[in-house]
Formats: C-alpha cells, sequence, structure tokens
C-alpha cells in the first residue's frame, strides 16, 4: 500500500489521572527525522517515543508534540522542613523575649517563611508513564498512517494514470521505428553510392554496411526495457511497505532509455513523442519524491 510521507495525525486519553495529547506531523525527507517536543519533566519517555515512531515510519521529517495535564490531587507532596521551621521559631522567640514584644508567634506566620516547607513532586513510575505516553501515540499515528494512506492512494492513481500515457507513446514509437529505420537505412544507402560511385565496390557489401548503421537508429531495446520498467513501477504499487527509493531508483531506468530513444531518433514524430515520454516520467518523478 503507497503511504504518503506527508500527514498529520492525533490522540488523546486520559490514563492514569492524566490526560494524554499526542499530535504527529511529517513533511517529505529523505531519511528519518524525528524530533520530540515535550514537557521536560517527561523527557525519560523520549527514546521509547521515538523507538515506537520507528517501527511505524520509515521516513520523513516528523515531528511529535506531546502534552500532559496530571488530574491527580496528589501529584505533589508537602512535607515540614523541621531544622528550618525550628530556627525560624527560635528567633522570633528570641526577638519577643529581648524586645518585651507581645506574643503572637502564629501558624500562619510561620507558615510565611521561605523554605518551612518541602514541596516535591510525587515519585513516579517512569516506564509506566511512557508505556502510556506511547499508547496514546500509537493512537495519534493509527490516525497519522490513515491520512498517509488516504494521500498515497491518490499519489498511486496519479502515477498509473502517467505511465499508462508512457505505455501509450511508447507504443507509439515502436509503430513508427521500423519506418525510421527503413527511411534512414534508405537514405544511407543512396549516400554511400554517391560517395563510393567511382569505386569498385561490391553493391552487396554497401547495402550490408548501410544496414549495420541503420540498425543502430532501432529503438526496439529500449522500448522493451520501457515496457518491463513500467510492469515493475505497477508491481511495486501494489505491495506494502515503504517503497519510495525502489521507485525513485526505476524512473532513473525510465530516464535512461527515454534519453537513449531521444539519442536515436532523427525524425520529428518519434521526437515529439519523446519529448512527451519524459514530461510523464518527470511528473512521475516529483510524485515519487511524496512517497515513503
Amino acid at each position: 500500500m503507497v503511504r504518503s510521507m506527508t500527514g498529520y495525525g492525533r490522540g488523546e486519553a486520559v490514563l492514569n489521572d492524566r490526560t494524554i495529547t499526542v499530535e504527529v506531523r511529517s513533511v517529505n525527507n529523505r531519511y528519518l527525522d524525528c524530533t520530540v517536543k515535550m514537557p521536560r519533566a517527561y523527557m525519560f519517555a523520549e527514546d521509547a517515543i521515538k523507538s515506537t515512531v520507528q517501527r511505524s515510519i520509515s521516513r520523513g521529517k516528523v515531528d511529535i508534540f506531546v502534552t500532559i495535564n496530571s488530574t491527580k490531587a496528589d501529584g505533589v507532596i508537602v512535607s515540614l522542613n523541621r531544622p528550618v521551621a525550628d530556627g525560624y521559631y527560635a528567633a522570633l522567640t528570641e526577638l519577643r523575649d529581648t524586645y518585651g514584644l507581645r506574643d503572637d508567634i502564629s501558624l500562619s506566620l510561620l507558615s510565611r517563611f521561605q523554605d518551612v516547607f518541602f514541596v516535591e513532586k510525587a515519585p513516579e513510575d517512569v516506564e509506566a508513564v511512557a508505556a502510556d505516553i506511547c499508547a496514546v501515540l500509537d493512537m495519534a499515528l493509527q490516525d497519522f498512517n490513515g491520512m498517509r494512506e488516504r494521500e498515497g492512494a491518490k499519489l498511486s492513481a496519479d502515477i498509473l494514470s502517467r505511465a499508462g500515457t508512457i505505455e501509450a507513446l511508447t507504443a507509439q514509437v515502436e509503430a513508427q521505428s521500423p519506418k525510421t529505420v527503413a527511411e534512414y537505412r534508405g537514405r544511407l544507402e543512396n549516400k554511400m553510392k554517391e560517395v563510393l560511385q567511382n569505386t569498385q565496390i561490391d553493391e552487396s557489401r554497401i547495402l550490408t554496411e548501410a544496414a549495420i548503421f541503420a540498425d543502430k537508429v532501432a529503438v526496439d531495446e529500449e522500448t522493451v526495457r520501457l515496457h518491463s520498467h513500467l510492469s515493475q513501477l505497477r508491481t511495486l504499487l501494489e505491495q506494502d511497505g515503504p517503497m519510495g527509493r525502489k521507485l525513485d531508483f526505476l524512473i532513473q531506468e525510465f530516464n535512461r532509455e527515454a534519453n537513449t530513444i531521444g539519442s536515436k531518433c532523427n525524425d520529428l514524430e518519434t521526437a515529439r513523442h519523446v519529448i512527451d515520454i519524459k514530461a510523464e516520467i518527470e511528473k512521475i518523478r516529483e510524485q515519487v519524491q511524496n512517497i515513503e
């Protein structure tokens, strides 16, 4: 199944008192380049996230956005910093006794002093949290891959349509080729007879040499290979898994055959067909750059 490298997916769930939201976005890239953006407190899950992405995506510039909101009431632990509280109380008592102040040392007064309390984040099972994030990531990737497959179906349809056009144009080149070879051979024979008319060379030798040179403008081998490449193209588009690199290589072979036909042709009609073939190949190449 053809997949585009461009896509977007989103997943959200409440797991273990956390609302986790994951967004996946990607654009074309030759290799897989994954960037994770998430709260610093949860960066321990980055490696697990990237491993999950690698199992689903083979190439592309992928950005992962993770948002986590904890709904736990006990998300933090507050405890008394006893030495600091004792120090503040002793200092306040000394201040009262020294200056004969009214005794108004109260709980509200002591609680306002800095560092009287420890405020700590509750301990977490990092593996369990990472697993929860990856579970939501799987949801986002499923949505993401669905979009990529829909786009991939459009790319495949367009490529197959252009492949059909190339096949039709190749058939026209094949139909024109015998006529082109015959005309070239005739011109070559006449030219050779004209040049060699005052020499004693057997005419059959002239005809043989003309046939050999004329065969060099035949494009049968190139058109046969083009048909073979078109068949491989259709087969690749029906397969599962990443295929972009293989398609890119195959399109280079398309271009090679088209260029060879163009260099051999010496008639206007075939030249026009070659130009149209190369235009369609270029459009396919542009579409292939979007395929994973």
